[in-house]
């Protein structure tokens, strides 16, 4: 007896660069564990061609996406409706489909939240945070931070677009009750001695470039501190392995992008993931 064919439901990532985005092996990997007929594309996307790109899978009835650099800003206003956590971010990355409509959601900061506390065991509130970095998983984390209630929140940004940092601070101020100030970052960053988490959010370290680590001066981290890094792939960058060796707790972002992705993938399916599943498919995958 001939089977009737199945329809083949598709997501995917827009980015520029997306060759060696890891994101679809742990979706796809859920997806199999889940039985589910998905699939989940690496779309590069020039910077140009983004709203072309928006239409293209709105043609192609694909169910949603994800977006990450340099995308998470400019697809706001592309999609039809966005969440309100993600406006007051300022960036989307994950888009699901309800009818005919895309609408954003930005699931980066709670994943570094959730990694934080759960993989982490620290706890934000009361705790006095530098980021380095103010892009779209800069804006998303420190939200998110200050919306759990940290006490402060120091932004630190390429003093080339230090408007980006101001604006982060200015959503800071206006949007939630913790105190932030921005700082722009030239030459080395001396770390506030008071610092109590140390998020790394740029691509600096991301692979290929696997030797590259945020200018930072080394003397300035101490054992008190823990120091998280959002780039996944390698999951251990340069920039922890040197705070651990000051004695520093580290937080790496593979448990950011397994819950982040977890939450885009409920999004699309109705359907909650296996998180350890996503997990040791993406540490098999990095490991060599």
């Amino acid at each position: 007896m001939s089977q009737k064919p199945q329809r083949m439901y598709l997501v995917g990532v827009f980015g520029d660069p997306v060759d060696e985005n890891p994101s679809y092996i742990m979706e796809e990997a859920a997806f199999r564990a889940a039985d589910l007929n998905w699939r989940y594309l690496n779309l590069r996307v020039k910077a140009a061609d983004l709203k072309a790109a928006v239409e293209g899978v709105r043609a192609m009835n694909f169910s949603g996406f994800n977006v990450t650099m340099p995308h998470k800003v400019k697809i706001v206003p592309l999609l039809d409706k966005v969440a309100d956590d993600a406006r007051l971010i300022g960036a989307v990355n994950t888009v699901w489909r309800e009818g005919d409509e895309f609408i954003g959601e930005n699931t980066d900061g709670k994943g570094f939240l959730t990694s934080l506390i759960e993989d982490g065991k620290v706890e934000p509130k009361g705790k006095r945070i530098v980021c380095m970095g103010a892009g779209g998983a800069g804006r998303a984390i420190c939200v998110e931070l200050a919306l759990a209630g940290a006490q402060r929140i120091l932004v630190v940004n390429r003093a080339c677009e230090s408007e980006m940092g101001v604006s982060l601070v200015k959503t800071l101020q206006e949007g939630t009750s913790t105190e932030a100030e921005f700082q722009p970052w030239e030459g080395e960053l001396s770390v506030p001695k008071d610092t109590d988490i140390l998020v790394h959010a740029t691509p600096l370290g991301l692979y290929p470039n696997v030797d590259e680590m945020p200018p930072v001066k080394e003397d300035t981290i101490n054992e008190r501190m823990v120091v998280c890094d959002v780039i996944p792939n390698p999951p251990d960058t340069p920039f922890l392995r040197m705070a651990r060796n000051r004695g520093a707790k580290t937080l790496g972002g593979l448990g950011m992008l397994v819950r982040q992705g977890a939450i885009a993938f409920e999004k699309w399916t109705g359907v909650w993931p296996s998180l350890e599943v996503m997990r040791e498919s993406l540490e098999s995958a990095l490991s060599g």
